[in-house]
């Protein structure tokens, strides 16, 4: 029983992580085709840079979710006190990465929503 539940438990952690790969190619890969966007034009604002980062960052933030989570259940599978201090240090890596890159995202949202708005555009009118 308890050997059918680590097998369950390494089929889980390695779809988990499987889909930790594809989420974080998958931000990668539409930051990409939006920067390669950006490149071709000639008027673009560092807003539309700043979107596509924080789009990404985004991405990667539920990357390292998931990460963790594949991290979690892989110490159900060999629970010995180097495998546990081993999730500990990782899931501490983690967080700290997690902790930053979410501190960045909401900072860049909250100067996005504080910069003054081009010339001649007045807040709630319609544009024509």
């Amino acid at each position: 029983m308890e050997e059918a539940f680590r097998q369950v438990a390494e089929i889980i952690a390695s779809f988990v992580e499987m889909a930790a790969v594809l989420i974080v190619a998958y931000g990668c890969g539409e930051a990409f085709v939006q920067l390669l966007g950006v490149m071709v034009k000639r008027n673009v604002s560092h807003g539309q840079r700043k979107a596509i980062w924080r789009r990404l960052g985004v991405w990667l933030l539920i990357g390292l979710e998931f990460e963790l989570a594949a991290d979690i259940i892989g110490s159900v599978i060999s629970p010995t006190w180097q495998d546990i201090g081993e999730l500990g240090a990782i899931a501490v890596v983690r967080t700290f990465l997690n902790y930053f890159l979410e501190k960045d995202l909401d900072h860049a949202e909250e100067t996005e929503q504080i910069e003054p708005l081009p010339p001649g555009r007045v807040t709630g009118a319609r544009p024509d």
